[in-house]
């Protein structure tokens, strides 16, 4: 067994399934120790840490501001190597931006901002990880390429990645401030499987972004080679299109079944 205490550290955020899970395989994979935190998936979190080789769990509801300054706290005064942060746990709740449901617009703020904010504030503050020490707010192409579905989680990924360039500028001369904008890359919402595989063409390449190109994007910026408050886009060109709609519904639009 690896000494965790030797390892660099690595906090992903949501770190038990989707996104967050392939993320986590691949630092543990890469040598680092994960610390997977989960909202209410225990189970999957517990069962991912254990196939890592060095790996734990921590619990925290994000909806809870000082319970996320808290569970920084606790991580930078346990953890002497923690050297990266990467806020990628989101909710992502369907409202209309002619119809804003004020309670998933106030827990899409808290989530997906408010909470990732504080966590790079205190990480940034307060871990004492040795070479750079990396924060990677997770935002969305959905940043150059918006359109009016899903109003509340688009505002709230506006927000977080207002934190990115402003973080940066006052992070400590050893730390960097980063932002992954992923596009379209596993299944969401309601989802089928066929509706996927044809909305996730809808870019410029018409190709499937992958999960471990999103791996490759954290890794590479773990590293702090590049500049702080830089963001890079991981969706195979989507960022670059004017869409009007959401590809989950264009691609209903498409085959006819909106």
């Amino acid at each position: 067994m690896p000494d965790t205490l030797a390892l660099p550290v690595v906090l992903i955020t949501g770190g038990a399934a989707r996104l967050g899970a392939e993320i986590a395989r691949g630092f543990a994979k890469a040598g680092w120790h994960v610390v997977i935190h989960y909202r209410s998936s225990g189970e999957e979190a517990e069962a991912l840490a254990a196939s890592l080789p060095s790996a734990e769990t921590i619990q925290c509801d994000l909806e809870d501001s000082e319970a996320a300054r808290a569970m920084a706290e606790e991580l930078a005064s346990r953890l002497p190597h923690w050297r990266c942060l990467i806020n990628s746990a989101a909710v992502f709740r369907d409202d209309d931006v002619t119809d804003l449901d004020v309670a998933a617009n106030r827990e899409a703020m808290q989530v997906n901002a408010v909470s990732p904010a504080l966590l790079a504030q205190t990480f940034l503050g307060q871990a004492k990880g040795d070479g750079p020490r990396v924060a990677i707010q997770f935002t969305d192409m959905k940043l150059e390429n918006p359109n009016p579905d899903f109003f509340s989680y688009t505002m709230s990924k506006h927000a977080a990645a207002s934190t990115i360039p402003t973080l940066a500028m006052a992070a400590p001369d050893d730390a960097r401030v980063y932002g992954i904008a992923p596009g379209a890359i596993l299944a969401s919402h309601d989802q089928s499987e066929e509706e996927t595989e044809v909305s996730h063409l809808m870019n410029l390449l018409e190709r499937r972004t992958r999960a471990d190109e999103i791996v490759d994007a954290a890794l590479f910026l773990a590293k702090g080679t590049l500049k702080s408050g830089s963001t890079l886009f991981i969706d195979s060109g989507q960022f670059l299109l004017s869409q009007p709609r959401d590809v989950i519904f264009l691609a209903r639009e498409k085959e006819g079944t909106a």
